[in-house]
């Protein structure tokens, strides 16, 4: 099977092209400038991106709540979806996956609402990316509890579903919980997603991580973010991105030398996460893609 090379990490490349972080993240390019939006998944295609991931990972219930943008949950997880696919479509070839990110907050499973809630909550946001989107993507999800959630919500449409786990950046055999990744295993074997991915996480971790992912049946890949680690501050709706550090180790090359070891461990999906961008996917597809 060949691989499929991801796009990289939409929310804080558009931090990178606006020079400024916020408390609505990749969510305020939305509002504010959906042309940026639209360039990005451009950029990422132009890179050698086969798949477009919405600009929805933040279009949550709670997160737009907690910024007085509640009642326009509908109305920005369209926008999202219809501007990937206007950029696949420009592009001419290519799948758009929707984004269902993490409830609570990223790397923080014990705020999220339990599996039964949760999974109301997902199959509403499934539904509204159904029109638009080939796969659902469940990003970053930190515990079983999480996970179990988004899966029995997003297998509301019938579309394959893509889970992404994000691992512990010091112990890549254990998630965010703490929970080891070994026992996601139950979780495959009920719900059956399309492909299991590790995301957000150190690519070392990942790494790690991989090794076990590999013994469990179906697809597998990957997508690491560029951070340094995740700090105690990054913690609640609200927190800004530029609490995190970037690391100053991580170019193009050296991510690309990261996921080639990915492949070889068997993964077939593969792209990058925060912190990574255009460049690093172009050296993706330069060196994971047949001539």
């Amino acid at each position: 099977m060949g691989i499929t090379i991801l796009d990289g990490g939409m929310g804080q490349e558009l931090v990178r092209r606006v020079g400024q972080a916020t408390s609505l993240w990749s969510i305020k390019a939305l509002l504010d400038d959906p042309d940026l939006v639209r360039a990005v998944h451009d950029d990422f295609f132009a890179a050698g991106a086969e798949v477009a991931t919405t600009n929805s990972y933040s279009v949550l219930p709670d997160r737009l709540k907690r910024h007085g943008l509640g009642d326009r949950l509908e109305e920005l997880s369209r926008s999202a979806c219809e501007i990937a696919c206007r950029s696949r479509d420009a592009h001419g070839s290519g799948l758009v996956a929707g984004s269902l990110g993490p409830l609570g907050f990223s790397y923080q499973p014990d705020k999220a609402p339990p599996p039964d809630e949760a999974a109301e909550i997902y199959a509403r946001l499934a539904r509204l990316h159904d029109p638009f989107v080939d796969i659902h993507l469940l990003e970053t999800m930190s515990s079983l509890d999480q996970a179990r959630g988004a899966l029995m919500g997003a297998g509301v449409t019938g579309k394959p579903v893509w889970l992404a786990f994000s691992v512990d950046d010091l112990d890549g055999g254990r998630l965010r919980s703490g929970e080891p990744l070994a026992s996601v295993a139950a979780l495959i074997d009920e719900f059956r997603p399309a492909c299991v991915l590790l995301n957000c996480s150190r690519p070392e971790a990942i790494t790690a991580g991989l090794s076990i992912l590999s013994e469990m049946p179906g697809p597998f890949g990957a997508y690491a973010n560029g951070f340094t680690g995740i700090a105690d501050a990054f913690d609640h709706i609200g927190a800004t991105v530029d609490l995190l550090q970037s690391r100053t180790d991580l170019g193009p090359a050296a991510y690309a030398k990261a996921a080639e070891a990915w492949a070889a461990a068997g993964a077939t999906v593969i792209g990058g996460c925060c912190e990574v961008g255009p460049d690093h996917i172009a050296e993706l597809a330069r060196r994971l893609k047949a001539p």
